[in-house]
């Protein structure tokens, strides 16, 4: 390699350094102030680059917070990519046989899912996560519908499909859907009601033992799961 392609890859590994640091200072600056909070000073002073990193990277603070939705997506796939993956492939692979997935592997599937996520709530890192999630969620924009098709919508749609196995209905249907909602509502929790439910566990912290039992419950909640005795309303 030569000091003109060495000097290049330096230069370029710098710019990825720098546009590293705007997307990790923005999930957090605008997950706490919005949109309109964060001025262009105060995410370029978080990340501690240069003013002009804004516009040079991501052409104005609009393109940063769209960048910063899809920077969101996929260090939230990067946790929940494998199994949904493997749930997808499974799915598939069924449809293609025209075969049925068991209530008892749609369990499994699920509770490995629940399980995750509950441990991914309750941890550090999912704080500026949940907060900029949950203002697209009052009040939706472009970066709402980049979050909600490249990975809400994904695991909405595996989690219905799995609970209507196990409820052995329409995962399409109206009450499936509420189900899942409901079901997920039932993790979300654990995040979005981080500082009550540690009050009330008088838990000072989400440690591993704490983690355990959230999985343990995880577990709880699929294992209740079951049809409506006659039948769904």
């Amino acid at each position: 390699m030569t000091k003109i392609e060495t000097d290049q890859n330096a230069v370029t590994a710098r710019r990825d350094a720098t546009r590293e640091k705007l997307l990790v200072a923005s999930l957090d600056v605008f997950g706490r102030y919005g949109f309109d909070g964060a001025s262009t000073r105060r995410l370029a002073d978080a990340a501690g680059v240069n003013l002009q990193a804004i516009p040079y990277y991501f052409s104005g603070k609009e393109g940063l917070y769209v960048a910063t939705a899809d920077y969101l997506t996929e260090l939230i796939s990067n946790h929940v990519g494998d199994i949904r993956q493997r749930v997808g492939a499974r799915i598939v692979a069924l449809d293609t046989a025209g075969e049925p997935m068991s209530p008892e592997e749609a369990r499994a599937f699920l509770t490995e899912i629940a399980q995750s996520m509950i441990a991914l709530f309750v941890s550090k890192k999912s704080e500026s996560w949940a907060r900029f999630i949950i203002r697209e969620q009052m009040e939706p924009t472009e970066a709402f519908t980049r979050v909600y098709q490249g990975i809400m919508r994904p695991m909405i749609e595996i989690a219905r499909r799995l609970i209507g196995t196990i409820l052995n209905e329409d995962p399409v249907s109206e009450h499936v859907r509420l189900r899942a909602f409901s079901f997920i509502g039932s993790i979300l929790v654990f995040r979005m009601a981080h500082a009550a439910v540690l009050a009330q566990m008088e838990w000072e912290t989400a440690g591993p033992n704490e983690v355990a039992t959230l999985r343990n419950l995880a577990a709880e909640l699929v294992a209740a799961l079951g049809p409506v005795k006659g039948g769904a309303a």
